[in-house]
């Protein structure tokens, strides 16, 4: 592989790195400023026509953009890394339950947040 092919490679490992930092909730402002607001809007738009199914959909958009922030995070580290470590640093089965476990957790505080009505869609707001 050539220099410039590696570091293109490089390139678009640091660019997954840094979109899975975005949606994993390692910090509190990318979870409050990017998962949330996601996950609010899509069940937001559910919630337009099926009203129900505002807290399901919240809680699975917000499940799935931790886990995918996870993945991604795992794989443009890898793929930034050397091709000799890049051996060492394998994405497995059991890398992802641990990424669903932690999403899960999580999760359960976001669910929570729906429960107690802190969160809700935006037309229950002003009722």
């Amino acid at each position: 592989m050539n220099d410039l092919s590696r570091d293109y490679d490089k390139l678009k490992g640091s660019a997954l790195a840094c979109i899975g930092y975005m949606l994993s909730p390692l910090s509190w402002w990318n979870d409050a400023y990017v998962n949330i607001p996601i996950a609010y809007a899509c069940a937001w738009l559910v919630s337009l026509l099926y009203p129900n199914f505002f807290p399901g959909v919240f809680a699975g958009t917000y499940l799935l953009t931790n886990i995918v922030g996870f993945v991604l995070l795992q794989k443009g580290i890898a793929r930034t890394l050397s091709k000799a470590n890049h051996e060492k640093i394998r994405y497995n089965r059991r890398n992802l339950a641990k990424d669903i476990a932690i999403s899960l957790c999580y999760t359960a505080l976001m669910v929570l947040l729906v429960k107690t009505g802190i969160i809700k869609p935006p037309q229950h707001y002003f009722r």
